[in-house]
């Protein structure tokens, strides 16, 4: 733990997990957008819990949820 003070992260391992984090954070709001626009209960559940670096969400944008005209189609 001492050893951890005393040496800090270098910068490039710092912007990496900031990277890492936008990363996430964008998928995981359109994921979760899209979860809740297609009433995914299951899906919004999980993915809001898992942390999975965005692979989950983007499984979820191109794999699972409706394309976006069925999406408008069923909303009329």
């Amino acid at each position: 733990m001492q050893n951890l003070l005393s040496n800090p992260l270098p910068n490039y391992v710092i912007v990496l997990i900031v990277v890492l984090g936008v990363w996430e954070a964008v998928w995981k709001a359109i994921a979760l957008w899209r979860a809740g626009g297609d009433h995914n209960l299951a899906w919004f559940i999980v993915m809001f819990v898992l942390n999975t670096v965005g692979i989950l969400e983007i499984i979820y944008i191109f794999a699972v949820s409706r394309p976006r005209r069925a999406r408008e189609s069923a909303a009329k």
